[in-house]
Protein backbone atom coordinates (compact mmCIF):
# COMPACT_ATOMS: atom_id res chain seq x y z
CA UNK A 1 0.00 0.00 0.00
CA UNK A 2 1.12 3.39 -0.70
CA UNK A 3 -0.05 6.78 0.25
CA UNK A 4 0.32 9.98 -0.86
CA UNK A 5 3.15 11.96 2.06
CA UNK A 6 1.93 15.27 -0.21
CA UNK A 7 -1.90 14.96 0.98
CA UNK A 8 -1.57 17.16 3.87
CA UNK A 9 0.00 19.95 1.57
CA UNK A 10 -2.40 19.69 -1.09
CA UNK A 11 -5.01 20.34 1.82
CA UNK A 12 -2.55 22.82 3.80
CA UNK A 13 -3.00 21.14 7.22
CA UNK A 14 -0.62 22.53 8.84
CA UNK A 15 -1.23 25.67 7.94
CA UNK A 16 -4.49 24.82 9.28
CA UNK A 17 -3.53 23.83 12.25
CA UNK A 18 -1.21 26.73 12.92
CA UNK A 19 -4.12 29.16 12.07
CA UNK A 20 -6.41 26.82 14.57
CA UNK A 21 -3.95 26.95 17.71
CA UNK A 22 -3.43 30.90 17.41
CA UNK A 23 -7.27 31.33 17.71
CA UNK A 24 -7.78 28.97 20.00
CA UNK A 25 -4.86 31.22 22.15
CA UNK A 26 -6.99 33.94 21.65
CA UNK A 27 -9.89 32.65 23.10
CA UNK A 28 -8.60 31.75 26.05
CA UNK A 29 -7.65 35.41 26.80
CA UNK A 30 -9.63 36.53 29.19
CA UNK A 31 -10.57 39.66 26.90
CA UNK A 32 -11.86 37.41 24.27
CA UNK A 33 -15.47 37.92 24.97
CA UNK A 34 -15.49 41.59 25.79
CA UNK A 35 -16.00 42.40 21.75
CA UNK A 36 -19.21 40.08 20.72
CA UNK A 37 -19.20 40.57 17.06
CA UNK A 38 -15.76 39.69 16.75
CA UNK A 39 -15.68 36.45 19.20
CA UNK A 40 -18.60 35.03 17.26
CA UNK A 41 -16.39 35.49 14.04
CA UNK A 42 -13.23 33.63 15.70
CA UNK A 43 -15.66 30.76 16.98
CA UNK A 44 -16.79 30.06 13.78
CA UNK A 45 -13.18 30.37 12.14
CA UNK A 46 -12.56 28.13 14.98
CA UNK A 47 -15.30 25.52 13.78
CA UNK A 48 -14.60 25.40 9.98
CA UNK A 49 -11.12 25.14 10.71
CA UNK A 50 -11.50 21.58 13.59
CA UNK A 51 -14.17 20.94 10.33
CA UNK A 52 -10.86 20.32 8.74
CA UNK A 53 -8.32 19.40 10.68
CA UNK A 54 -10.08 16.63 13.40
CA UNK A 55 -10.90 14.55 10.08
CA UNK A 56 -7.87 14.18 8.64
CA UNK A 57 -6.23 13.08 11.70
CA UNK A 58 -8.34 10.86 12.07
CA UNK A 59 -7.87 9.24 8.71
CA UNK A 60 -4.15 9.63 9.08
CA UNK A 61 -4.58 7.32 11.96
CA UNK A 62 -6.53 4.90 9.61
CA UNK A 63 -3.76 5.30 6.92
CA UNK A 64 -1.19 4.60 9.82
CA UNK A 65 -3.07 1.44 10.89
CA UNK A 66 -3.18 0.30 7.59
CA UNK A 67 0.05 0.62 6.91
CA UNK A 68 1.21 -1.44 9.97
CA UNK A 69 -1.52 -3.78 8.86
CA UNK A 70 0.77 -4.11 5.74
CA UNK A 71 3.55 -4.86 7.10
CA UNK A 72 2.63 -7.49 9.55
CA UNK A 73 0.84 -9.27 6.62
CA UNK A 74 4.25 -9.23 4.42
CA UNK A 75 5.87 -11.08 7.15
CA UNK A 76 2.99 -13.78 8.05
CA UNK A 77 0.43 -13.59 4.79
CA UNK A 78 -3.36 -13.84 5.82
CA UNK A 79 -6.04 -13.67 2.95
CA UNK A 80 -8.71 -12.56 5.56
CA UNK A 81 -6.50 -10.10 6.52
CA UNK A 82 -5.63 -9.00 3.77
CA UNK A 83 -9.27 -8.61 2.27
CA UNK A 84 -9.90 -6.26 5.42
CA UNK A 85 -7.10 -4.35 4.10
CA UNK A 86 -8.13 -3.98 0.51
CA UNK A 87 -11.56 -2.67 1.67
CA UNK A 88 -9.53 0.06 4.24
CA UNK A 89 -7.53 0.92 1.21
CA UNK A 90 -10.36 1.49 -0.93
CA UNK A 91 -12.50 3.74 2.09
CA UNK A 92 -9.61 5.87 2.95
CA UNK A 93 -9.07 7.06 -1.32
CA UNK A 94 -12.66 7.67 -0.98
CA UNK A 95 -13.05 9.86 1.78
CA UNK A 96 -9.19 11.67 0.66
CA UNK A 97 -11.00 12.18 -2.83
CA UNK A 98 -14.33 13.84 -0.33
CA UNK A 99 -11.33 16.20 1.44
CA UNK A 100 -10.03 16.96 -2.84
CA UNK A 101 -13.60 17.90 -3.52
CA UNK A 102 -13.80 20.12 -0.22
CA UNK A 103 -11.22 21.38 -1.27
CA UNK A 104 -12.52 23.16 -4.21
CA UNK A 105 -15.03 24.94 -1.86
CA UNK A 106 -13.60 27.66 -1.35
CA UNK A 107 -16.59 29.93 -1.45
CA UNK A 108 -17.18 32.23 1.75
CA UNK A 109 -20.76 30.81 1.85
CA UNK A 110 -19.80 27.42 1.22
CA UNK A 111 -19.59 25.48 4.43
CA UNK A 112 -23.08 26.88 5.13
CA UNK A 113 -26.89 25.26 4.98
CA UNK A 114 -28.43 25.47 1.35
CA UNK A 115 -31.71 27.00 0.84
CA UNK A 116 -33.44 25.15 -2.21
CA UNK A 117 -36.10 26.25 -3.85
CA UNK A 118 -38.20 24.39 -6.66
CA UNK A 119 -40.63 26.26 -9.29
CA UNK A 120 -42.24 24.70 -11.84
CA UNK A 121 -42.36 26.31 -15.29
CA UNK A 122 -44.98 26.75 -18.10
CA UNK A 123 -47.06 23.00 -18.94
CA UNK A 124 -49.40 22.90 -15.66
CA UNK A 125 -49.61 19.20 -14.52
CA UNK A 126 -46.26 17.54 -16.38
CA UNK A 127 -44.38 20.55 -15.58
CA UNK A 128 -45.43 20.33 -11.99
CA UNK A 129 -44.99 16.46 -11.58
CA UNK A 130 -41.92 17.07 -12.70
CA UNK A 131 -40.84 19.92 -9.80
CA UNK A 132 -42.02 17.24 -7.69
CA UNK A 133 -39.50 14.68 -8.92
CA UNK A 134 -36.82 16.88 -8.73
CA UNK A 135 -37.65 17.56 -4.79
CA UNK A 136 -37.78 14.34 -4.32
CA UNK A 137 -34.53 14.12 -5.79
CA UNK A 138 -32.67 16.20 -3.50
CA UNK A 139 -34.19 15.03 -0.53
CA UNK A 140 -32.65 11.51 -1.15
CA UNK A 141 -29.64 13.07 -2.23
CA UNK A 142 -29.37 14.80 1.19
CA UNK A 143 -30.57 11.75 3.06
CA UNK A 144 -27.95 9.62 1.39
CA UNK A 145 -25.36 12.32 3.07
CA UNK A 146 -26.88 12.72 6.22
CA UNK A 147 -28.16 15.71 6.12
CA UNK A 148 -31.66 17.23 7.79
CA UNK A 149 -34.34 17.84 5.54
CA UNK A 150 -37.00 20.61 6.20
CA UNK A 151 -39.94 21.84 4.07
CA UNK A 152 -39.86 25.24 4.84
CA UNK A 153 -43.07 26.21 2.10
CA UNK A 154 -44.66 23.72 -0.28
CA UNK A 155 -47.52 24.87 -3.01
CA UNK A 156 -49.51 21.49 -4.52
CA UNK A 157 -50.67 21.41 -7.83
CA UNK A 158 -54.01 21.26 -8.76
CA UNK A 159 -54.19 17.56 -10.23
CA UNK A 160 -50.53 16.13 -8.89
CA UNK A 161 -47.06 17.59 -8.52
CA UNK A 162 -46.15 20.57 -6.95
CA UNK A 163 -46.21 24.10 -8.01
CA UNK A 164 -43.05 24.68 -5.78
CA UNK A 165 -41.34 24.51 -2.94
CA UNK A 166 -38.33 25.56 -0.43
CA UNK A 167 -36.19 22.92 1.31
CA UNK A 168 -33.95 23.73 4.01
CA UNK A 169 -30.70 21.27 3.92
CA UNK A 170 -28.67 21.18 6.51
CA UNK A 171 -25.01 19.64 7.11
CA UNK A 172 -21.59 20.77 6.43
CA UNK A 173 -21.04 22.32 3.02
CA UNK A 174 -24.11 21.89 1.85
CA UNK A 175 -24.72 24.78 0.00
CA UNK A 176 -21.18 24.68 -1.44
CA UNK A 177 -22.32 21.46 -2.88
CA UNK A 178 -25.24 22.39 -4.23
CA UNK A 179 -24.66 25.61 -5.55
CA UNK A 180 -24.13 24.36 -8.95
CA UNK A 181 -27.47 22.81 -9.03
CA UNK A 182 -28.98 26.89 -9.87
CA UNK A 183 -30.88 26.42 -13.19
CA UNK A 184 -33.12 25.57 -15.45
CA UNK A 185 -33.69 21.26 -15.65
CA UNK A 186 -35.48 19.58 -18.32
CA UNK A 187 -37.17 16.23 -18.42
CA UNK A 188 -38.35 14.48 -21.50
CA UNK A 189 -40.39 11.38 -21.34
CA UNK A 190 -43.77 10.00 -22.37
CA UNK A 191 -46.07 12.00 -20.12
CA UNK A 192 -48.19 9.79 -17.93
CA UNK A 193 -50.84 12.48 -17.72
CA UNK A 194 -51.43 11.96 -21.69
CA UNK A 195 -53.90 9.65 -22.94
CA UNK A 196 -52.21 9.37 -26.31
CA UNK A 197 -48.83 8.92 -24.38
CA UNK A 198 -47.24 11.05 -26.59
CA UNK A 199 -43.52 12.65 -25.74
CA UNK A 200 -43.61 15.75 -23.65
CA UNK A 201 -40.63 18.29 -22.46
CA UNK A 202 -41.52 19.64 -19.07
CA UNK A 203 -38.76 22.33 -17.18
CA UNK A 204 -38.51 23.50 -13.59
CA UNK A 205 -36.10 25.98 -12.28
CA UNK A 206 -33.72 24.97 -9.25
CA UNK A 207 -32.48 27.81 -7.41
CA UNK A 208 -29.64 27.66 -4.25
CA UNK A 209 -29.20 29.95 -1.79
CA UNK A 210 -26.80 29.99 1.52
CA UNK A 211 -28.54 29.68 4.98
CA UNK A 212 -27.41 32.96 6.84
CA UNK A 213 -25.90 32.24 10.13
CA UNK A 214 -28.38 33.86 12.95
CA UNK A 215 -25.29 35.75 13.75
CA UNK A 216 -25.04 37.86 10.76
CA UNK A 217 -27.14 41.13 11.09
CA UNK A 218 -28.73 41.30 8.09
CA UNK A 219 -31.10 44.53 9.57
CA UNK A 220 -34.68 43.87 8.29
CA UNK A 221 -37.08 46.93 9.38
CA UNK A 222 -40.80 46.37 9.77
CA UNK A 223 -41.76 49.66 7.66
CA UNK A 224 -40.10 47.65 4.72
CA UNK A 225 -42.10 44.78 5.16
CA UNK A 226 -45.84 44.03 3.75
CA UNK A 227 -47.52 41.12 5.28
CA UNK A 228 -50.42 39.41 3.72
CA UNK A 229 -52.57 36.38 5.21
CA UNK A 230 -53.80 33.56 3.62
CA UNK A 231 -55.72 30.21 3.72
CA UNK A 232 -53.08 27.76 3.32
CA UNK A 233 -53.87 25.31 0.08
CA UNK A 234 -53.41 21.53 0.04
CA UNK A 235 -54.20 18.74 2.01
CA UNK A 236 -54.11 19.85 6.18
CA UNK A 237 -58.39 19.39 7.29
CA UNK A 238 -60.84 21.69 8.52
CA UNK A 239 -57.99 24.36 9.77
CA UNK A 240 -56.26 24.56 6.80
CA UNK A 241 -59.11 25.46 4.66
CA UNK A 242 -60.76 27.61 7.58
CA UNK A 243 -57.73 29.81 9.06
CA UNK A 244 -56.02 32.33 7.15
CA UNK A 245 -52.58 31.15 8.98
CA UNK A 246 -50.47 30.97 5.96
CA UNK A 247 -47.93 34.01 5.96
CA UNK A 248 -46.77 35.97 2.45
CA UNK A 249 -43.82 38.59 3.27
CA UNK A 250 -42.97 41.51 0.53
CA UNK A 251 -40.00 43.21 1.37
CA UNK A 252 -40.65 47.31 -0.54
CA UNK A 253 -36.98 48.18 -0.99
CA UNK A 254 -36.01 45.40 -3.25
CA UNK A 255 -39.73 43.95 -4.51
CA UNK A 256 -38.55 40.27 -3.07
CA UNK A 257 -41.61 38.18 -1.78
CA UNK A 258 -41.48 35.09 0.83
CA UNK A 259 -44.34 32.88 1.59
CA UNK A 260 -44.63 30.34 4.26
CA UNK A 261 -47.62 27.65 5.00
CA UNK A 262 -46.38 24.88 6.70
CA UNK A 263 -47.27 25.26 9.86
CA UNK A 264 -50.89 26.00 11.65
CA UNK A 265 -49.58 28.87 13.28
CA UNK A 266 -49.65 32.39 11.72
CA UNK A 267 -47.04 33.63 13.87
CA UNK A 268 -45.35 30.50 13.24
CA UNK A 269 -45.44 31.08 9.30
CA UNK A 270 -44.45 34.92 9.40
CA UNK A 271 -40.81 33.71 11.49
CA UNK A 272 -40.09 31.01 8.68
CA UNK A 273 -41.07 33.51 6.24
CA UNK A 274 -38.44 36.37 7.63
CA UNK A 275 -35.70 33.48 7.81
CA UNK A 276 -36.39 32.95 4.29
CA UNK A 277 -36.58 36.99 3.32
CA UNK A 278 -33.16 36.90 5.26
CA UNK A 279 -31.54 34.40 3.38
CA UNK A 280 -33.28 36.30 -0.21
CA UNK A 281 -31.18 39.42 1.11
CA UNK A 282 -28.02 37.89 1.94
CA UNK A 283 -28.04 35.98 -1.26
CA UNK A 284 -28.75 39.36 -3.14
CA UNK A 285 -25.90 40.87 -1.64
CA UNK A 286 -23.81 38.65 -2.60
CA UNK A 287 -24.63 38.74 -6.18
CA UNK A 288 -24.24 42.14 -6.07
CA UNK A 289 -20.71 41.53 -4.88
CA UNK A 290 -20.02 38.48 -7.59
CA UNK A 291 -21.34 41.13 -10.00
CA UNK A 292 -18.83 44.11 -8.97
CA UNK A 293 -15.92 41.66 -9.44
CA UNK A 294 -17.22 39.57 -12.69
CA UNK A 295 -17.63 43.34 -14.43
CA UNK A 296 -13.67 44.12 -13.10
CA UNK A 297 -12.37 40.60 -14.31
CA UNK A 298 -14.50 40.28 -17.78
CA UNK A 299 -12.33 37.58 -19.18
CA UNK A 300 -13.43 35.01 -17.25
CA UNK A 301 -17.06 35.23 -18.58
CA UNK A 302 -16.66 32.37 -20.74
CA UNK A 303 -16.98 29.90 -17.46
CA UNK A 304 -20.22 31.06 -17.01
CA UNK A 305 -22.95 29.11 -17.79
CA UNK A 306 -26.41 28.86 -19.36
CA UNK A 307 -29.69 29.13 -17.71
CA UNK A 308 -30.36 25.15 -18.50
CA UNK A 309 -27.94 23.46 -17.17
CA UNK A 310 -29.44 19.61 -17.37
CA UNK A 311 -31.40 17.55 -19.35
CA UNK A 312 -32.96 14.02 -18.16
CA UNK A 313 -34.57 11.92 -21.00
CA UNK A 314 -36.62 9.28 -19.61
CA UNK A 315 -38.11 8.19 -23.55
CA UNK A 316 -36.72 7.02 -26.03
CA UNK A 317 -33.55 6.39 -24.91
CA UNK A 318 -32.60 7.04 -21.06
CA UNK A 319 -29.59 9.83 -20.34
CA UNK A 320 -29.07 12.64 -17.93
CA UNK A 321 -26.71 15.15 -19.77
CA UNK A 322 -25.14 18.03 -17.57
CA UNK A 323 -25.02 20.70 -20.54
CA UNK A 324 -22.16 22.80 -18.62
CA UNK A 325 -19.38 19.67 -18.17
CA UNK A 326 -20.90 17.26 -20.79
CA UNK A 327 -20.77 14.57 -18.24
CA UNK A 328 -23.58 12.28 -19.25
CA UNK A 329 -25.33 9.19 -17.21
CA UNK A 330 -27.41 6.58 -18.45
CA UNK A 331 -28.66 5.20 -15.76
CA UNK A 332 -32.06 8.06 -14.84
CA UNK A 333 -33.41 6.49 -12.30
CA UNK A 334 -30.49 6.21 -10.19
CA UNK A 335 -29.81 9.65 -10.84
CA UNK A 336 -33.93 10.53 -9.82
CA UNK A 337 -32.96 8.57 -6.43
CA UNK A 338 -30.75 10.95 -5.80
CA UNK A 339 -27.33 9.84 -7.50
CA UNK A 340 -26.33 13.69 -8.61
CA UNK A 341 -22.79 12.83 -7.02
CA UNK A 342 -21.49 12.83 -10.55
CA UNK A 343 -22.63 15.87 -11.57
CA UNK A 344 -21.61 17.53 -8.48
CA UNK A 345 -18.41 15.97 -8.33
CA UNK A 346 -17.63 17.38 -12.21
CA UNK A 347 -19.12 21.04 -11.61
CA UNK A 348 -16.73 21.78 -9.18
CA UNK A 349 -13.46 19.83 -10.24
CA UNK A 350 -14.68 22.24 -13.64
CA UNK A 351 -14.85 25.31 -11.81
CA UNK A 352 -12.41 24.84 -10.04
CA UNK A 353 -10.24 23.68 -13.28
CA UNK A 354 -11.48 27.40 -14.56
CA UNK A 355 -10.02 29.62 -11.83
Amino acid sequence: MSVCPRCGGIFDIDGKRETLAALEARMADGAFWNDQEKARDVVQQVKKLKGWVEPFDALAARVSSARELAEMLELEPDGELAAELDRDVDAIAADLEAFRLRSLLSGPDDFRAAQVEISAGAGGTEAQDWAEMLMRMYTRWAERRGYRVEVLDLSEGEEAGIKGAVLEITGDYAFGFLKGESGVHRLVRISPFDAQARRHTSFASVFVYPVVDETINIEIREEDLKMDVFRASGAGGQHVNKTSSAVRLTHLPTGLVVSSQQERSQHKNRQTALKMLKNRLYQLEAEKQAQKKAALDATKADVTFGSQIRSYVFQPYTMVNDHRTELKIPDVQKVMDGGIDPFIEAYLTAAGAAV
